[in-house]
């Protein structure tokens, strides 16, 4: 394991939090704030529930957080940190909305680490990247907030510049960020839409 790789693993053992992918978000975190005190915050592939964890704590007891992943996720939020939900579901199942609905109608803010399992196959794993990232989108449209916050994880490739695009059209301000605790080999980056812009009904 790289110097780096052992530094954040060791770190988050320290801390307390399940996975070092904890402070992939810190960093976002740290220089945008895209979280805030009291907000409303759903976590999209939550498991092993590090970013939930992180944010419920940022985002304080007036807060709340829902946390969706295929895997069941058990992590209790910190004495001071929001409520979390934990829902054990696809986020591709139509099912999805309602139950997230029936804890909370809307979010200030969506966060994604999701990640497709990988084949090796650069293009492939790019494709499956994209499929993961516009449904998360998808979502987003249904249940963010008008001037809510978005980030997402993307593996980069060829359809990543229109989607950033895309993005630029609905926030109004788009970020792709790499944080130094991603691995450097890693072609996975983070896609920030801040404050964003519900399509006005056509007249």
């Amino acid at each position: 394991m790289r110097k780096v790789q052992d530094y954040y693993y060791k770190k988050a053992k320290k801390d307390k939090y399940p996975a070092r992918s904890v402070y992939k978000l810190e960093e976002v975190q740290n220089k945008y704030r895209l979280l805030k005190r009291g907000d409303s915050v759903l976590d999209l592939g939550c498991y092993p529930g590090s970013w939930s964890l992180y944010a419920s704590e940022i985002v304080g007891p007036k807060g709340i957080v829902v946390g969706v992943d295929l895997q069941e996720t058990e992590s209790l939020p910190r004495a001071d940190g929001a409520a979390i939900h934990w829902l054990c579901q696809d986020i591709t199942d139509p099912e999805l909305i309602p139950s997230v609905r029936k804890i909370r109608p809307a979010f200030k803010v969506i966060i994604s680490d999701l990640a497709p399992r990988t084949t090796g196959n650069r293009w492939a794993d790019h494709q499956q990247s994209m499929r993961l990232v516009e449904h998360t989108m998808s979502l987003a449209v249904t249940l963010l907030h008008e001037k809510g916050n978005y980030l997402c994880k993307v593996f980069q490739g060829e359809d990543m510049p229109g989607f950033v695009s895309s993005l630029k059209k609905q926030f109004t301000l788009v970020k792709v960020v790499k944080p130094g605790s991603s691995r450097k080999e890693s072609r996975e980056v983070f896609v920030l839409g801040m404050e964003y812009r519900r399509p006005r009904p056509v007249k």
